[in-house]
């Protein structure tokens, strides 16, 4: 997870989204799971969050594909006011999204620095970085378990793999800050732009390609 700045709505937001779930509100002060299936206005603008945020997700760092899927980072049934605000929307993988559910206390990508979360190599796994506060390690850590970043194989074989592609030339700086940014921003972070090339080369090939 690295830093997301928020982006501004889009101009229909308010007539998409907010103006019909604050009605369906007004009328249903307590929605039940039933009610915000029938109500679900924040999927009118998917599309506008992919493009907002680049196809970012974020909170693994890295693209995925068209049209993602809309997290409520401060949950639903916790402010339901909220569940039709654009500032509470995260750009989510659907996979990371159905992980995060409806728990609370995860990281805010809109609200932490660089080098909160790091990445570990060549094991490809995530850890919370130095200089942090208790709470904030506590809540790095309690992230990273909530998100599955490194229980979920899948997830770390793929950062191993992108990695593997950059070494062997396959991909290149530029496409690692623009499809996995998390990846690129450590890799400078810790100044292994160049020898994590000698790190993932042919030689040391971890998983397959």
């Amino acid at each position: 997870m690295i830093p997301v700045t928020r982006q501004p709505e889009p101009k229909n937001f308010d007539h998409l989204v907010r103006k019909p779930g604050k009605k369906f509100l007004r009328n249903n002060p307590n929605p039940t799971n039933k009610d915000w299936k029938k109500n679900r206005y924040w999927q009118s603008v998917t599309v506008e969050l992919y493009n907002a945020y680049k196809g970012i997700c974020s909170y693994s760092g890295e693209w995925i594909s068209r049209p993602g899927s809309v997290d409520h980072f401060i949950p639903k049934w916790r402010n339901p006011d909220l569940a039709y605000e654009w500032d509470n929307y995260r750009l989510s993988s659907p996979k990371l999204n159905s992980y995060k559910g409806d728990k609370e206390g995860i990281t805010d990508p809109c609200a932490i620095e660089y080098g909160w979360f790091v990445l570990e190599f060549p094991s490809c796994l995530i850890k919370p970085g130095l200089g942090l506060s208790n709470d904030e390690k506590r809540m790095v850590r309690y992230t990273i378990d909530v998100l599955r970043l490194n229980d979920d194989d899948d997830l770390v074989q793929n950062r191993c793999n992108i990695l593997v592609y950059y070494a062997h030339g396959d991909v290149s700086l530029k496409f690692l800050r623009e499809r996995y940014p998390f990846i690129a921003a450590e890799l400078k972070r810790q100044g292994l732009v160049k020898t994590a090339k000698d790190m993932f080369g042919p030689k040391n090939t971890r998983g397959g390609t």
